[in-house]
């Protein structure tokens, strides 16, 4: 039987990224008074009737201008019909977070088809109408309000709406870990990917269900899809920010109970989508100081060598390397004895790869081997007594 004559350590094949701390919270929306008519707020040029896209509502409508109206920038409006984001050609650069917009599909009081208007360019009680009750729904993760009005034959309704924060409702009824809310979204096209621009910004909805403790939601959103190993402008999975928030919860304490556990069943959730583990062979080189330590690994089967950050690589092979010690691979297990003034055994090894056997301290020797070893020796003590008492003693 072959081994490695260290204790075999697993490692994770992807390297992780510091912690740090997780900010969030749901703001609840205002109530807010709504007044009729609605008119289209005045632009720093006339607003004209046509859209600027028309891909989904084509319209051949004349501007105000052709058509006489006395007030070029005004325009009274029925309701709101729909709404779409759009990706702004400009990016953040701080976080390389696209930046989006919102535009609303407008049905008109004077009977010109609907167009596609920006919605700074609408009336604030006009929006709110519209949005409200949305946005409500998925703060209090209401499954059968969102999928009612996901289903209204007489709107367009964007599943995939951002607030000012850059969040969509995907991100919110993953917070509050409703597993049908995040199934209606999904399936309405939502992005299950889409990282927000709040605080620091990049949290997609696999960070909000990891950061608030709502592992069926973590579940439910691998099963959709999302990538576990998306990071935030802080370079955070949501691995390491549940680990993160588990660290910052009191042990001890029966009001936190739960919410540990929850932790932990998350990220139990999370290692196994992003993390495969494998037996490593040897530690080749270092490279980085501090947090930033990262171990060249040769892993046993042969995989391709990666570069993993310390904390994912075991203790026990690290204080090797540091010491200088190299590996090899046992053939066989030839002895044992115990070392002077001590409990511990000392095995002679033979090894494969050399004709020297040397005699090596307990904890340097795979476990299995020394098990493997021990069991042949009390079955060869037991052959032996057998055979002793078999012996006919010849009378004198």
């Amino acid at each position: 039987m072959e081994g490695v004559i260290v204790n075999l350590s697993v490692s994770p094949r992807l390297n992780l990224f510091s912690p740090k701390p997780f900010i969030s919270a749901f703001k609840l929306p205002t109530s807010i008074a709504l007044h009729r008519p609605f008119y289209l707020r005045p632009s720093q040029q006339p607003l004209t009737c046509s859209a600027f896209f028309q891909d989904q509502f084509p319209t051949t409508s004349t501007s105000p201008e052709e058509e006489g109206d006395d007030d070029e920038s005004y325009r009274e409006v029925n309701r709101i019909v729909g709404n779409r984001t759009i990706q702004l050609p400009n990016i953040d650069n701080d976080t390389d977070i696209p930046s989006f917009a919102t535009e609303f599909l407008v049905e008109w009081k004077d009977g010109h088809d609907p167009s596609w208007v920006p919605s700074a360019n609408i009336a604030a009680d006009v929006v709110a109408e519209y949005e409200t009750p949305w946005w409500t729904a998925a703060k209090k993760a209401d499954d059968v309000a969102l999928s009612t009005l996901l289903s209204d034959p007489n709107t367009a309704r964007d599943s995939d709406a951002l607030d000012s924060d850059g969040r969509s409702a995907l991100h919110f009824v993953s917070g509050l870990g409703s597993e049908s809310c995040i199934r209606i979204l999904a399936e309405a096209g939502a992005d299950i990917d889409r990282k927000d621009k709040s605080g620091g910004g990049g949290l997609t909805p696999i960070h909000m269900a990891a950061g608030y403790a709502q592992p069926n939601a973590v579940k439910a959103l691998l099963e959709l899809g999302a990538d576990p190993e998306a990071v935030d402008i802080r370079g955070r999975m949501a691995i390491d920010l549940a680990k993160e928030v588990l660290a910052a919860t009191p042990k001890g304490n029966p009001a936190s109970f739960d919410r540990r556990l929850a932790l932990e069943r998350v990220v139990k959730e999370l290692e196994g989508a992003v993390y495969e583990y494998a037996q490593v062979e040897q530690i080749l080189e270092v490279r980085g100081e501090g947090n930033s330590k990262e171990y060249l690994i040769e892993w046993k089967d042969g995989g391709e060598r990666d570069w993993v950050k310390t904390n994912w690589v075991g203790k026990d092979l690290i204080g090797d390397y540091e010491a200088g010690l190299e590996y090899g691979v046992v053939d066989s297990i030839l002895g044992a004895r115990m070392v002077d003034g001590q409990e511990k055994r000392e095995f002679l090894v033979k090894w494969l790869d050399t004709e020297d056997t040397t005699w090596e301290p307990e904890e340097n020797v795979d476990s299995e081997l020394i098990e493997e070893f021990d069991m042949k020796k009390k079955q060869s003590e037991s052959e032996n007594v057998q055979e002793t008492s078999n012996i006919a003693v010849s009378p004198t």
